[in-house]
């Protein structure tokens, strides 16, 4: 331990006056800058992440970020264990240090008045590995001050404005600095990393994105959540409810509307909204605070809930990660974890690598990362709906192995697609089995099979748009054996 610390500690050197200027020439009507080794484009959770870490495997790293300031988000508060795993791996664990974050050791499922405690399987682990919650902009500028520190990392503010194609093949970005300059940077290799609002992903590939509902969020103040640690998810009839600490003193509410019927901020209908059918489903020790909270000024937040599968980079010399890549329903609370889990697995396949500058052989080469890397709680009329909520409540409350199955998938400890899937399924046969009790009748049988469709309407599209064999026989895959270009005979 001391001597990792006291590596950390050299590793903070003044950089260099090479890297503390660009290196600026006229090309046209932009300026170009210094080619670099690899290009990342946003320096939020996995753009900073990257940053640092292909900065200490000695890369030289070029960060473009449109606003250094710190980001003022309502989503990305929630790190679950699995993804502070992948923080110690990439020795980023002190960035949750000094910034109020709070242990997150799991939540307190709610339904109809009955509550089940949901625990991650933490018990084999460190005692210092938990979930993390906090403010997203201070984890942030954590991040980004420890890629800042490697004297081979510059960030800088700007606008990447499109990507520069040469021959099928991306060599770099055309960007405005923060003063308006017009300028291009070159690359061996670009990584997209701007957040759920990229506007480089349709260069690159062509995803669904789906917008099912939106998150309001807003901040309550002097109260405290029903359990210490553990965060609160309440399935109530219109809205789910969310709640969690992002400091010692400050509880996030929230609170997922369907697109059809979101209210109007502005004119007072979202307060009408929460305070008139939201507010009588809190818990009654938050009540108060959570009415203060929807009157305040300016506190309301309003957020797409997008959900959009991970789709192959169809160009060399570029690549996508973290929310520009892959998105998921924010209820689940794993899109920071995903994004470090990313990271690390670029980092990894990206290692043995000497040389970069071919691009059509890295991107063959980098087709395993997309191999590797491998909603039911909304209140609805539909009395099927109502009963897969019943379901996963009760396969939760059975608690022991299923219990502990569900969590360790949901905390990022048990990142395989297909434990989801077997535990999707069990959840489904619990469910008709319950439907069925205490003898089939008719009605019950006619129920069973409606709740066996709309499962299967659940997870069939998951499983279609990640791929079969790609969640569950992944060593089927060619790309998962791809040879590092200029190292035959490896493999990673």
């Amino acid at each position: 331990m001391a001597a990792s610390v006291i590596a950390r500690l050299l590793e903070k050197q003044k950089p260099p006056a090479s890297m503390e200027e660009n290196c600026v020439n006229k090309h046209g009507d932009r300026e170009a800058v210094e080619t670099t080794d690899i290009i990342i484009v946003g320096a939020g959770v996995a753009g900073a992440a990257l940053a640092y870490s292909l900065g200490k495997d000695g890369r030289r790293v070029r960060v473009i970020e449109r606003d250094m300031n710190a980001p003022r988000r309502i989503a990305g508060e929630n790190l679950m264990p699995g993804g502070y795993l992948k923080l110690i791996e990439l020795g980023l664990e002190d960035c949750v240090d000094e910034i109020d974050a709070q242990r997150f050791l799991g939540y307190v499922l709610y339904k109809d008045g009955n509550g089940v405690t949901v625990s991650f399987p933490l018990d084999k682990f460190p005692s210092e590995v938990a979930g993390r919650s906090f403010h997203n902009g201070r984890f942030v500028q954590k991040l980004r001050d420890k890629a800042a520190s490697l004297h081979n990392v510059s960030l800088e503010q700007g606008t990447v404005t499109s990507l520069i194609e040469e021959n099928g093949t991306v060599k770099g970005v055309h960007y405005k600095d923060k003063t308006g300059r017009l300028l291009t940077a070159h690359a061996l290799l670009t990584v997209v990393c701007d957040g759920c609002f990229s506007n480089l992903r349709r260069s690159l590939c062509n995803p669904e994105v789906d917008v099912p509902s939106y998150f309001v969020g807003f901040r309550l103040t002097d109260c405290k959540l029903p359990k210490e640690n553990y965060g609160a998810v309440i399935l109530a009839d219109p809205s789910p409810i969310l709640l969690y600490n992002i400091s010692s003193t400050e509880v996030r509410c929230m609170v997922d509307i369907p697109s059809r019927n979101l209210p109007s901020v502005s004119d007072g209908e979202m307060a009408h909204y929460l305070r008139t059918l939201v507010a009588p489903k809190v818990p009654p020790e938050l009540y108060t605070a959570f009415m203060s909270a929807i009157e305040k000024k300016d506190n309301i937040r309003v957020v797409p809930s997008k959900i959009m599968a991970a789709a192959k980079n169809r160009i060399p010399g570029a690549l996508l990660i973290g929310d520009a890549f892959n998105m998921r329903h924010p209820l689940t609370g794993g899109g920071m974890t995903v994004a470090l889990s990313d990271v690390v697995l670029l980092r990894d396949l990206l290692r043995p690598l000497r040389d970069l500058s071919d691009p059509y052989s890295i991107s063959k080469y980098l087709e395993s990362f997309y191999t590797l890397r491998k909603k039911v709680f909304r209140a609805s009329s539909d009395p099927t709906m109502e009963d897969m909520q019943q379901a996963y409540f009760g396969y939760l409350g059975l608690g022991g192995a299923l219990s502990n199955g569900v969590s360790a998938v949901l905390s990022g400890l048990c990142p395989r697609p297909s434990s989801l899937a077997f535990h999707f399924v069990a959840m489904t046969i619990y469910g008709v089995g319950r439907l069925l009790l205490p003898f089939p009748s008719s009605k019950r049988l006619w129920n069973g099979a409606k709740l066996l469709w709309v499962a299967s309407s659940i997870l069939l599209p998951f499983i279609r748009s990640e791929g079969v064999r790609q969640m569950f026989f992944p060593l089927t895959v060619p790309a998962y054996y791809r040879t590092p270009p200029g190292n035959k005979g490896i493999k990673v």
